[in-house]
Parts: C-alpha cells; structure tokens; sequence
C-alpha cells in the first residue's frame, strides 16, 4: 500500500522540493537501492555521490544538500535527515501494521499478583512472576521473563529471549565451597527503554539494579546485579557490565565491551568495541583499550609500561635529535 509524499510530510514536518505532494510511495529504502517509488535518505555527506545516481522518487537531505539534492530531483528537506528517517520508519509500520497489540497472548503465565496495564502487551510464552509491573504501552515480545516484582515503565520494548530479574551471581567462599547470597533486590526499568533479544538484567543483591528513561540494549546483553544506567545511553551487542557498575547518562558503548564491577563512567563517555574498562572514568570523552590475551602476571607489567609508552617514546626522539646535531670531526666520527 503505497502514501503520497504530502502525506508524509504532513505528518513528520520538513520541506518538500522540487516534487509533487501526490508522488505515490511504496516503500522506505537504501540509497543505493532505492526505485521510482522508495524514499531514501542521505544523512552523511560522504555518500553524496550515491545521491546522484539514486532513483528514488525523493530523498531526505539537510539543509546543506538542499541544492543538490533537488538538481537530481524531489527531496524533503529536514534539520536532522537521520532522525527524520527514524521517525519515518515508526511512522510506516504504524500505518501499515495497523494498532500496536496489546492484552495478554493465551499462552503466557502471569501471577495473579503482577500489574499489567491495559495497554501493554505480554507476548506468547512470556512469565510475569509475582508482584511484577508493566507500564503503560510497554510491549513485551516472545519468551520474555519478568521477575518477581520486577519493574518496566511505559512505551518500553522488550525483545525476545530477555529475562529480567534473574538472579545475580553472588557467592560468598567457606571451606572450599561457596555460599550462595540470596538476590534480594529488584531490577527497575524507566520509560522508553528498549532491550534486545536474549539479553539478561539481573536483580540486585541488596539495592535494585536500575535502567533509567530512553536507554537502548542491544541482544545478548549481560547486565549484572546492582548496575545502574544512567538516561539515554546505548549499548551495543555481547557487552558484559560486572556488578554494581554505574554507568552514565548519554554514554554510548561499542559491542562485546567489558566493564568490571564497582566503577562509574562519566556522563556522555563513549567506549570502543570490545575495549576493556578496568578503572573508572571521571572524564567524558572517547576510550578505547584493547590488549592480547597472555599470562595475568606479563600482562601486568605490559599494562604498566604501557601506560608510559608515549612518554618513553618523546624521550628518544629527543635523544635522537641530539645525537644528529652532535658536531662531526673530518673522519666523520664524533
């Protein structure tokens, strides 16, 4: 089923040019791609010369692009193209997939005692355990497990797979053998947040381990007990975040990253994949650390020297230098 451009923009805003508000549009697609009836978008400038050659019916471009974008054909015009692309995409699926579902599918378990708002939506297979709570429009996906009282507030999405409010992995040694700790906190989710396929959230042991507004998960996921995530940060897939780490709001952490326990990362930070976070960071910025697996010990002294690599490395140049401007004698030896 296809839309007309002017009804796209009427809904998400922007400036059409140089096209007509009838134009019919069938489907949202890549540049490269994209055919006389798809909307496209270009939100990088290096691939500008995609533009060019597209034959998409219209493309969403910044203001920079304006020009350009409309010498090649119709465009909408939009302060952010990315986000607008986003928001496009949410558009055409409520279009085209009609209301979002809500009520509880015949097949999931939930405990007489659990809170489901009428707008939710628990999926099939999914277990609610006893004193759980789900938010408004909040939408749980196949096979999700909610803990026992268990917290997800509004609009939140969770993929198939997830279990929250597992228990955390804590043990305490005696004689040789360990002890389990009984998890005795919750896990408590914000608003508009969204978590990934097979990722797990688990419990707190005394405190709850708490997921604030508009955070994004990715799958497979590991968040221990006792972490807490500030607002709107990102993870990315096959991250592991140790207990009681507490993360920052606006971070954003690259896939298969490691955080050990009992650290804070600043607002605003942002961690390469798969580097490995020993130590807290009291500073934004951009970090990245990645070292090959060797004996502990080695790897020890290694990370020290490390640490001091740049220093040492400024120390010969400047040794280099003077022995070049060293005078010669007429043998050419110093």
């Amino acid at each position: 089923m296809s839309v007309s451009l002017g009804e796209i923009v009427d809904a998400l805003g922007g400036e059409l040019v140089g096209g007509e508000r009838g134009t019919p549009i069938s489907r949202i697609a890549p540049l490269d791609s994209a055919g006389a009836g798809d909307l496209s978008f270009l939100s990088n400038p290096r691939y500008r010369q995609q533009l060019a050659a597209s034959q998409a019916a219209c493309v969403i471009v910044a203001p920079a692009m304006r020009e350009e974008a409309s010498q090649r054909g119709a465009c909408i015009v939009a302060a952010d193209p990315y986000a607008y692309f986003a928001r496009a995409t949410q558009w055409w699926k409520a279009r085209h997939a009609g209301n979002a579902p809500c009520g509880i599918h015949p097949s999931a378990v939930v405990h007489p005692s659990a809170e489901i708002h009428v707008s939710a939506y628990v999926g099939p297979l999914c277990v609610v355990d006893a004193g759980a709570r789900v938010g408004a429009g909040s939408v749980l996906k196949s096979r999700v497990t909610l803990g026992e009282a268990c917290e997800i507030g509004e609009r939140c999405i969770v993929h198939p797979g997830v279990v929250i409010g597992a228990d955390g992995f804590g043990f305490a040694p005696s004689g040789g053998q360990w002890v389990k700790i009984e998890q005795l906190g919750r896990v408590r989710i914000g608003n508009d947040v969204e978590i990934g396929a097979n990722t797990c959230v688990d419990r707190g042991a005394l405190d709850d381990t708490v997921i604030e507004d508009g955070v994004k998960i990715d799958n497979l996921v590991q968040i221990a007990h006792n972490v807490h995530i500030g607002a709107h940060t990102v993870i990315a897939g096959n991250t592991g975040i140790a207990g009681s780490a507490r993360i920052g709001a606006h971070c954003s952490i690259g896939g298969a990253a490691n955080i050990l326990g009992h650290l804070s990362i600043a607002d605003g930070t942002v961690i390469s994949p798969t580097s490995m976070v020993t130590r807290s960071i009291p500073k934004a910025g951009f970090y990245t650390g990645i070292f090959p697996l060797q004996e502990n010990e080695q790897w020890e002294k290694n990370a020290a020297t490390f640490k001091q690599l740049y220093a040492l490395r400024e120390r010969v140049k400047k040794l280099e230098q003077a022995l070049a401007d060293e005078p010669r004698g007429n043998n050419g030896n110093r």
